[in-house]
Protein backbone atom coordinates (compact mmCIF):
# COMPACT_ATOMS: atom_id res chain seq x y z
CA UNK A 1 0.00 0.00 0.00
CA UNK A 2 1.16 3.32 -1.11
CA UNK A 3 2.25 6.22 1.30
CA UNK A 4 0.42 9.32 0.71
CA UNK A 5 3.02 12.11 -0.64
CA UNK A 6 2.08 15.18 1.17
CA UNK A 7 4.79 17.13 -0.21
CA UNK A 8 5.49 19.35 2.98
CA UNK A 9 8.85 19.03 4.35
CA UNK A 10 12.53 18.24 3.65
CA UNK A 11 12.79 15.28 0.66
CA UNK A 12 16.47 14.37 0.39
CA UNK A 13 17.78 14.02 -3.23
CA UNK A 14 19.44 10.90 -2.34
CA UNK A 15 23.43 10.10 -3.24
CA UNK A 16 23.85 6.75 -4.60
CA UNK A 17 27.05 4.75 -2.67
CA UNK A 18 29.24 2.77 -4.65
CA UNK A 19 31.27 0.15 -3.47
CA UNK A 20 35.12 -0.03 -4.85
CA UNK A 21 34.51 -2.33 -7.22
CA UNK A 22 31.80 -0.07 -8.86
CA UNK A 23 28.79 -2.07 -7.15
CA UNK A 24 25.89 -0.56 -5.27
CA UNK A 25 26.89 -0.27 -1.28
CA UNK A 26 23.60 -0.80 0.17
CA UNK A 27 24.57 -1.16 3.90
CA UNK A 28 25.95 2.18 3.29
CA UNK A 29 22.58 3.24 1.40
CA UNK A 30 20.84 2.24 4.27
CA UNK A 31 23.39 3.39 6.84
CA UNK A 32 22.90 7.47 5.04
CA UNK A 33 18.19 6.57 4.81
CA UNK A 34 18.97 5.75 9.00
CA UNK A 35 20.39 9.19 9.74
CA UNK A 36 18.05 10.94 7.73
CA UNK A 37 15.18 9.24 9.18
CA UNK A 38 16.36 10.01 12.86
CA UNK A 39 16.94 13.79 11.90
CA UNK A 40 13.27 13.52 10.94
CA UNK A 41 13.15 14.01 6.92
CA UNK A 42 9.58 13.46 5.24
CA UNK A 43 10.09 11.55 2.40
CA UNK A 44 13.06 10.49 0.22
CA UNK A 45 13.81 10.84 -3.45
CA UNK A 46 15.99 8.29 -5.37
CA UNK A 47 18.00 8.29 -8.84
CA UNK A 48 18.28 12.00 -9.27
CA UNK A 49 20.73 14.06 -10.72
CA UNK A 50 22.50 13.80 -7.22
CA UNK A 51 22.21 10.44 -7.35
CA UNK A 52 24.25 9.74 -10.08
CA UNK A 53 20.70 8.69 -12.38
CA UNK A 54 22.29 8.54 -15.87
CA UNK A 55 25.01 5.83 -14.70
CA UNK A 56 22.36 4.13 -13.04
CA UNK A 57 21.02 0.71 -14.65
CA UNK A 58 17.32 -0.04 -14.31
CA UNK A 59 17.76 -3.07 -12.41
CA UNK A 60 19.87 -1.14 -10.04
CA UNK A 61 17.59 1.51 -9.38
CA UNK A 62 14.56 -0.81 -8.34
CA UNK A 63 17.18 -2.51 -5.89
CA UNK A 64 17.66 1.14 -4.15
CA UNK A 65 13.82 1.24 -4.23
CA UNK A 66 13.28 -1.91 -2.55
CA UNK A 67 16.18 -1.01 0.03
CA UNK A 68 14.87 2.30 0.79
CA UNK A 69 11.31 0.85 1.54
CA UNK A 70 12.31 -1.78 3.54
CA UNK A 71 14.20 0.74 5.39
CA UNK A 72 10.99 3.48 5.60
CA UNK A 73 8.57 0.55 6.68
CA UNK A 74 6.05 3.09 5.39
CA UNK A 75 6.20 6.25 7.51
CA UNK A 76 7.57 8.15 4.76
CA UNK A 77 7.00 8.55 0.78
CA UNK A 78 10.07 7.08 -1.47
CA UNK A 79 9.75 8.55 -4.99
CA UNK A 80 11.38 7.76 -7.71
CA UNK A 81 13.32 9.77 -10.36
CA UNK A 82 12.24 9.88 -13.92
CA UNK A 83 14.74 11.16 -16.12
CA UNK A 84 14.81 9.36 -19.86
CA UNK A 85 15.39 10.84 -23.63
CA UNK A 86 12.00 8.81 -25.05
CA UNK A 87 8.35 9.15 -24.25
CA UNK A 88 8.02 5.61 -24.51
CA UNK A 89 10.96 5.09 -21.91
CA UNK A 90 10.11 7.50 -19.71
CA UNK A 91 6.37 5.93 -19.56
CA UNK A 92 7.94 2.65 -19.11
CA UNK A 93 10.26 3.32 -16.09
CA UNK A 94 7.09 5.22 -14.41
CA UNK A 95 5.28 1.48 -14.57
CA UNK A 96 8.38 0.06 -13.33
CA UNK A 97 8.55 2.08 -10.25
CA UNK A 98 4.83 1.94 -9.92
CA UNK A 99 5.00 -2.23 -9.85
CA UNK A 100 7.80 -2.17 -7.38
CA UNK A 101 6.01 0.07 -4.33
CA UNK A 102 6.92 3.51 -5.54
CA UNK A 103 4.99 5.86 -3.69
CA UNK A 104 5.63 9.01 -6.07
CA UNK A 105 7.24 10.02 -9.23
CA UNK A 106 9.96 13.12 -10.16
CA UNK A 107 9.77 13.56 -13.82
CA UNK A 108 11.95 15.55 -15.47
CA UNK A 109 11.81 17.19 -19.09
CA UNK A 110 12.64 14.98 -21.83
CA UNK A 111 16.56 15.00 -21.77
CA UNK A 112 19.33 15.80 -24.05
CA UNK A 113 16.89 16.84 -26.57
CA UNK A 114 15.46 20.63 -26.05
CA UNK A 115 11.77 20.30 -26.43
CA UNK A 116 9.76 23.53 -27.01
CA UNK A 117 6.62 23.91 -25.17
CA UNK A 118 4.08 21.84 -27.19
CA UNK A 119 6.70 18.90 -26.94
CA UNK A 120 7.70 18.85 -23.11
CA UNK A 121 3.64 19.40 -21.95
CA UNK A 122 2.67 16.03 -24.40
CA UNK A 123 5.44 14.03 -22.81
CA UNK A 124 4.67 15.13 -19.24
CA UNK A 125 0.81 14.55 -20.01
CA UNK A 126 2.18 10.81 -22.09
CA UNK A 127 4.03 10.06 -18.81
CA UNK A 128 1.13 11.05 -16.08
CA UNK A 129 -1.50 9.37 -17.95
CA UNK A 130 -0.09 6.19 -18.07
CA UNK A 131 0.40 6.35 -13.90
CA UNK A 132 -1.41 6.51 -11.15
CA UNK A 133 1.45 7.83 -8.87
CA UNK A 134 1.47 11.53 -7.68
CA UNK A 135 4.18 13.33 -9.64
CA UNK A 136 6.60 16.32 -8.93
CA UNK A 137 7.59 18.13 -11.96
CA UNK A 138 11.32 19.23 -12.03
CA UNK A 139 11.43 22.52 -13.26
CA UNK A 140 14.97 23.37 -13.86
CA UNK A 141 15.92 25.63 -16.68
CA UNK A 142 19.37 26.27 -15.40
CA UNK A 143 20.57 23.09 -15.89
CA UNK A 144 18.49 21.53 -17.94
CA UNK A 145 17.69 24.60 -20.57
CA UNK A 146 13.55 23.80 -20.49
CA UNK A 147 11.75 25.94 -18.96
CA UNK A 148 8.09 25.04 -17.58
CA UNK A 149 6.34 28.02 -17.84
CA UNK A 150 3.11 29.48 -15.59
CA UNK A 151 1.33 28.92 -19.75
CA UNK A 152 2.36 25.32 -19.50
CA UNK A 153 1.00 24.72 -15.39
CA UNK A 154 -2.17 25.98 -16.54
CA UNK A 155 -2.24 22.77 -19.21
CA UNK A 156 -0.75 19.85 -17.13
CA UNK A 157 -3.47 21.12 -13.99
CA UNK A 158 -5.67 18.97 -15.85
CA UNK A 159 -3.89 16.15 -14.50
CA UNK A 160 -4.95 15.38 -10.98
CA UNK A 161 -2.05 13.33 -10.32
CA UNK A 162 0.54 15.97 -11.25
CA UNK A 163 0.52 17.30 -7.81
CA UNK A 164 4.07 19.39 -6.96
CA UNK A 165 6.99 21.80 -8.48
CA UNK A 166 10.50 21.39 -7.32
CA UNK A 167 11.27 24.75 -8.06
CA UNK A 168 14.62 25.29 -9.15
CA UNK A 169 14.24 28.08 -11.48
CA UNK A 170 16.47 30.30 -9.56
CA UNK A 171 14.36 33.36 -10.00
CA UNK A 172 12.72 33.36 -6.80
CA UNK A 173 9.98 35.48 -8.02
CA UNK A 174 8.54 32.54 -9.97
CA UNK A 175 7.27 31.25 -6.32
CA UNK A 176 5.00 34.12 -6.44
CA UNK A 177 3.95 33.96 -9.88
CA UNK A 178 2.82 30.27 -9.32
CA UNK A 179 1.04 30.84 -6.37
CA UNK A 180 -0.69 34.31 -7.83
CA UNK A 181 -1.29 31.90 -10.68
CA UNK A 182 -2.54 28.43 -9.18
CA UNK A 183 -3.36 29.73 -5.28
CA UNK A 184 -2.65 26.18 -3.51
CA UNK A 185 -3.03 23.74 -6.68
CA UNK A 186 0.72 22.60 -6.77
CA UNK A 187 2.34 22.07 -4.16
CA UNK A 188 5.88 23.50 -4.22
CA UNK A 189 8.87 22.71 -3.45
CA UNK A 190 11.98 24.55 -3.10
CA UNK A 191 15.18 22.56 -5.02
CA UNK A 192 18.08 24.82 -5.08
CA UNK A 193 20.22 24.74 -1.74
CA UNK A 194 21.38 28.14 -1.46
CA UNK A 195 18.00 29.22 -1.97
CA UNK A 196 16.36 27.10 0.91
CA UNK A 197 15.28 29.69 3.23
CA UNK A 198 14.42 32.49 1.26
CA UNK A 199 12.06 29.50 -1.07
CA UNK A 200 10.52 28.65 1.83
CA UNK A 201 9.52 32.43 3.50
CA UNK A 202 8.08 32.82 0.28
CA UNK A 203 5.55 30.14 0.43
CA UNK A 204 6.95 27.00 -0.37
CA UNK A 205 5.86 23.58 1.29
CA UNK A 206 8.99 21.80 1.22
CA UNK A 207 13.02 22.20 0.06
CA UNK A 208 13.95 18.89 -1.88
CA UNK A 209 17.89 18.80 -0.67
CA UNK A 210 21.57 17.99 -1.49
CA UNK A 211 23.67 18.76 1.54
CA UNK A 212 20.93 17.01 3.60
CA UNK A 213 22.68 13.89 2.64
CA UNK A 214 25.62 14.81 4.92
CA UNK A 215 24.28 17.58 7.42
CA UNK A 216 20.22 16.20 7.61
CA UNK A 217 19.64 17.57 11.00
CA UNK A 218 20.40 21.21 10.49
CA UNK A 219 18.63 20.86 7.09
CA UNK A 220 15.60 20.02 9.11
CA UNK A 221 16.25 22.52 11.61
CA UNK A 222 15.86 25.36 8.90
CA UNK A 223 12.81 23.93 7.98
CA UNK A 224 10.72 23.74 11.07
CA UNK A 225 12.37 27.29 12.99
CA UNK A 226 11.30 28.87 9.59
CA UNK A 227 8.03 26.91 9.54
CA UNK A 228 7.36 28.00 13.03
CA UNK A 229 8.22 31.62 12.28
CA UNK A 230 11.21 31.44 14.22
CA UNK A 231 13.51 33.42 11.22
CA UNK A 232 16.12 34.62 13.39
CA UNK A 233 17.22 31.12 14.56
CA UNK A 234 16.85 29.46 10.71
CA UNK A 235 18.83 32.51 9.60
CA UNK A 236 21.73 31.68 12.27
CA UNK A 237 22.25 28.07 10.92
CA UNK A 238 21.48 28.97 7.13
CA UNK A 239 24.38 31.30 7.38
CA UNK A 240 26.50 28.78 8.95
CA UNK A 241 25.59 26.50 5.83
CA UNK A 242 26.01 28.10 3.22
CA UNK A 243 29.15 27.64 2.29
CA UNK A 244 28.59 23.78 2.74
CA UNK A 245 25.18 24.79 0.64
CA UNK A 246 27.34 26.46 -2.13
CA UNK A 247 28.67 22.82 -2.71
CA UNK A 248 25.41 21.89 -4.53
CA UNK A 249 25.51 24.49 -7.21
CA UNK A 250 28.56 23.23 -9.21
CA UNK A 251 29.21 20.91 -11.97
CA UNK A 252 30.87 18.29 -9.61
CA UNK A 253 27.82 18.54 -6.84
CA UNK A 254 27.64 14.10 -6.52
CA UNK A 255 31.48 14.64 -5.90
CA UNK A 256 31.44 17.74 -3.12
CA UNK A 257 28.30 16.05 -1.17
CA UNK A 258 29.65 12.80 -1.63
CA UNK A 259 33.06 14.32 0.24
CA UNK A 260 30.86 16.11 2.55
CA UNK A 261 28.84 13.04 3.79
CA UNK A 262 31.98 10.69 4.01
CA UNK A 263 33.01 13.51 6.36
CA UNK A 264 30.13 13.47 8.42
CA UNK A 265 30.70 9.46 8.62
CA UNK A 266 27.29 8.47 6.39
CA UNK A 267 28.83 8.49 2.47
CA UNK A 268 31.66 7.68 1.09
CA UNK A 269 33.49 9.44 -2.47
CA UNK A 270 32.90 6.91 -4.37
CA UNK A 271 31.31 7.54 -8.16
CA UNK A 272 30.89 6.28 -10.73
CA UNK A 273 32.97 6.51 -13.97
CA UNK A 274 32.60 9.20 -16.35
CA UNK A 275 32.47 11.09 -12.62
CA UNK A 276 36.27 10.38 -11.08
CA UNK A 277 37.05 11.26 -7.32
CA UNK A 278 38.15 14.07 -6.60
CA UNK A 279 42.19 15.07 -6.51
CA UNK A 280 44.61 17.20 -5.71
CA UNK A 281 44.03 20.95 -4.95
CA UNK A 282 40.12 20.33 -5.81
CA UNK A 283 40.03 17.71 -3.03
CA UNK A 284 41.99 20.00 -0.52
CA UNK A 285 39.72 22.95 -0.96
CA UNK A 286 36.42 21.25 -0.85
CA UNK A 287 37.55 19.69 1.68
CA UNK A 288 38.82 22.59 3.61
CA UNK A 289 35.45 24.18 3.24
CA UNK A 290 33.45 20.96 4.85
CA UNK A 291 36.39 20.82 7.85
CA UNK A 292 36.14 25.09 8.59
CA UNK A 293 32.28 24.48 9.08
CA UNK A 294 32.50 20.99 11.36
CA UNK A 295 35.16 23.24 13.30
CA UNK A 296 31.91 25.07 14.04
CA UNK A 297 28.61 22.99 13.36
CA UNK A 298 25.94 24.34 15.92
CA UNK A 299 24.33 22.46 18.24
Amino acid sequence: MNVPVKWEGVYPALLTPFTANDELDIPLFEKNLHAQLDAGVHGFIIGGSLGEASTLGNDEKIALLESALAVCESNVPVLVNIAEQATKQAIARAHEAEANGADGLMLLPPMRYPADARETVTFFKAVAAETALPIMIYNNPYDYKIMTTVAMFDELAKFDNIQAVKESTRDLTNITRMRNAFGDRFKLMGGVDTLALEAILLGCDGWVGGLVDAFPKETIAIYDLAKAGKIAEALAIYRWFMPLLELDIHPKLVQYIKLAATATGIGSEYVRAPRLPLIGDERTQVMQIIQTQLACRPM
